[in-house]
């Protein structure tokens, strides 16, 4: 976790980057291409895409999460493009809603360990801040071949039914729309939604398929009448509302969200928005390509926050932690950022940017606390390489001051949006809330990196390591040798440290265009404040 990472292979310029995830994302957009897409409109059914579309309002916007969900994870299954499942948020009949579609395309919709992770990220974000969800069912059930990683386990495919129960006993909205098969297990998810519509024809719901009711009691029966529309609607009372088509469901959807009733929110302060003091485009300019060059994080700041409205917290102190009261889209927020430039203690003491030191952690902690005390949402800007080491740093309590952070950040009731914009290394994550310590959303940008630590630095380490391991065994390495072994690893970090390997495995909600950044802490802050409920702020021990 050390705090410098001074060499990185050249990295392409940010707008590159941009360019090439915004490729990548229109390919993972197709879910299992083509065909299957075609295959589902000649069953007269709607993709899943196409389905969010027919509910959201007229503007059509489409927060979407997990985007990168199952990225290279499953190749040798054949891929399972956004984990099988499209999740996010959209205003339907005027209401914010989550949103869950299963996509056929992708092995007929079946639940891969990442598309499991994905749903309990989708309910987790209901549940967390009081909006209604909405599931859109078409999915052959567990992805077998690997039921041993999704099946028992505590937050596997059972805890999405826990979680429907506990959802529903907190008053928050849940409709599902039965568009597809929805087999096994996976007929729990919808009946155990408040109300529950099926498409007839197309939709299925059934504990066991007629193949499996022949194999083990020996019955034929065909699916339709199994567990059709006509007999969940009429004959068992399963489920609520029999629809001709996709398009008459999300329709039928859409007038049962326009009929909620109230919802009570947090009441977080807003004013009139005013536009940054510069530019939102010019944050491309504000960070610099070559990640290990300081810049100014202020200059970030201002083409994030309303003009004129940041209030900063003891500026001269601990200052490589940016804290101060700002609004953002006219939200009061709390900004909590690294600041990457060199700067200069009033005893002369150089510090790095990047790095947090004791004084800076002090203050961070204060500064949480506080926005705690006031009921004000805070932002972490995260580009941060650790805490700083050495001894003059330990004599001097580093791990007791980072503790005080990591604890008022551990505690903070207040909705807490992370933004990691370049470095996330080590417990620096932890105390910049990483995904960890439960922010409501957490964003990266292109250019960012979430890491235990730097990568040449952990190459060095790892490559003294095992030729340490060889050298035990008796091994003789030669320079050219030891070279190769640090080629091999260094290669192999750089994969893991890229913000995709991160947005995979759903570390991150998404991986967004840092000029957006600013209308995703808006979004974040309007979905937060939905939810009235906020659990009283306590610390417990803080070292002192």
């Amino acid at each position: 976790m050390s705090p410098t990472d001074s060499k990185h292979s050249p990295q392409p310029d940010l707008n590159s980057m941009i360019k090439k995830i915004n490729e990548q994302e229109a390919v993972i957009k197709r879910g299992g291409g083509e065909k299957r897409i075609k295959k589902q409109h000649d069953k007269g059914k709607l993709t899943a895409r196409e389905r969010i579309d027919c509910l959201l309002d007229e503007d059509r916007r489409f927060h979407e999460l997990g985007l990168w969900a199952g990225y290279e994870m499953y190749e040798e299954e054949g891929g399972c493009p956004a984990g099988g499942v499209v999740t996010g948020i959209g205003r339907v009949s005027g209401r914010d809603c989550v949103i869950v579609a299963n996509d056929a395309t992708v092995k007929a919709g079946a639940w891969f360990p990442i598309t499991a992770k994905k749903n309990l990220r989708a309910q987790e974000i209901a549940l967390e801040n009081h909006l209604p969800i909405l599931y859109l069912v078409d999915s052959a059930g567990v992805y077998l071949p690997m039921q041993d990683e999704i099946f028992p386990d505590k937050d596997h495919f059972g805890r999405i039914f826990r979680n429907n129960a506990v959802i529903s006993a907190r008053g928050i909205p849940q409709i599902a729309a039965i568009m597809g098969s929805c087999v096994a297990g996976g007929a729990y998810l919808p009946i155990m939604s408040d109300e529950a519509l099926i498409v007839d024809g197309t939709g299925s719901v059934f504990l066991a398929g007629s193949y499996l009711v022949k194999a083990a009691i020996g019955e034929e029966v065909d699916n339709e009448t199994l567990g059709g529309a006509t007999t969940h609607t009429e004959i068992s009372g399963v489920t609520d509302y029999k629809m001709k088509d996709d398009e008459e469901c999300l329709h039928t959807v859409r007038d049962l969200v326009d009929k909620l009733g109230p919802f009570e929110t947090a009441g977080f302060n807003r004013k009139e928005p005013v536009p940054p003091s510069r530019d939102v485009t010019e944050i491309l300019d504000a960070f610099p390509d070559d990640r290990t060059r300081p810049y100014d994080m202020a200059s970030v700041l201002e083409c994030i926050v309303d003009e004129n409205s940041f209030t900063e917290f003891k500026k001269g102190y601990g200052q490589t932690l940016i804290t101060g009261y700002a609004r953002v889209d006219g939200w009061s927020v709390g900004i909590v950022a690294n600041q990457r430039k060199i700067t200069r203690t009033k005893q002369g003491e150089m510090q790095v940017g990047g790095v947090i030191y004791s004084d800076s952690a002090d203050k961070a902690a204060r500064f949480i606390m506080n926005c705690n005390q006031k009921k004000i949402p805070i932002v972490f800007l995260q580009d941060v390489t650790g805490f700083m080491i050495g001894k003059r740093s330990e004599h001097g309590g580093i791990i007791k001051d980072g503790a005080k952070m990591v604890n008022a950040v551990s505690n903070s009731t207040v909705p807490k949006i992370t933004i990691v914009v370049g470095n996330s290394y080590g417990a620096g994550n932890y105390a910049m809330c990483g995904r960890a310590y439960d922010p409501r959303f957490m964003y990266a940008w292109p250019s960012a990196q979430i890491a235990v630590m730097g990568g040449s630095q952990a190459a060095k380490v790892l490559t003294q390591i095992r030729v340490s391991s060889l050298e035990k065994k008796g091994e003789e390495i030669t320079e050219k040798e030891e070279q190769e072994i640090m080629k091999e690893i260094s290669e192999r970090y750089e994969h893991q440290t890229d913000v995709r390997y991160a947005a995979a495995r759903m570390w991150v909600d998404g991986i967004i265009n840092p000029i957006k950044t600013r209308d995703h802490i808006s979004r974040a802050v309007r979905y937060a404040n939905h939810n009235p409920d906020m659990d009283e702020f306590k610390t417990g021990v803080i070292q002192v």
